[in-house]
């Protein structure tokens, strides 16, 4: 179990790291190997239903609430670093059961999310927001977020991605006439 958790720590951290370094094309081919990675050996190591809820048997539809997300993934283009992107997620649970969201964790510090924080009934809608600071964070990213949910499979992730133009690029600095 010890070995376990140090390598979901370990590939947590690795993710984090990818998640926000600037990266290649290529690269984003590994994170999403890692993530899907991540995803289950955090199925594994998690119960389907969050512990403050009373005791539910998983296999049972009619204890579980489902996403229906209008989108997974927001490409915010390209933009100055420094600027700061807002996206909020749209879903509705089309589940047999209220839809309750345990906790949400960003891949990094330049992501922060928040969320509908009440059961959502079936039939409902509710929301994910994803806010994304682009400071010291220039190059291609693609910070994501991972929802853990009373839903199977019990962890969702939801992305945002784009390019970070760097601050001073293309300017040009003018330093007056050379004197001799």
């Amino acid at each position: 179990m010890k070995y376990f958790r140090l390598t979901a720590l370990a590939l947590g951290v690795a993710l984090m790291a990818a998640s926000c370094d600037s990266k290649k094309d290529d690269q984003s081919d590994k994170i999403a190997e890692l993530e899907q990675k991540l995803a289950r050996l955090e199925a594994a190591s998690q119960p389907a239903v969050p512990s403050n809820v009373t005791s539910v048997t998983p296999a049972d539809p009619s204890t579980l609430g489902k996403f229906s997300f209008k989108e997974m993934e927001y490409d915010f283009g390209t933009i100055d670093e420094g600027k700061v992107i807002e996206h909020i997620f749209k879903f509705t649970n089309d589940g047999e059961a209220p839809l309750v969201i345990s906790n949400i964790t960003a891949s990094c510090g330049c992501t922060s999310p928040d969320w509908t924080k009440t059961p959502v009934k079936p039939g409902e809608e509710g929301f994910v927001k994803v806010v994304f600071n682009s400071t010291a964070k220039p190059g291609t990213q693609a910070p994501t977020v991972t929802i853990q949910a009373n839903t199977n499979p019990n962890v969702t992730r939801l992305r945002m991605k784009g390019n970070v133009t760097p601050r001073g690029a293309g300017a040009t600095t003018q330093l007056g006439p050379i004197k001799n």
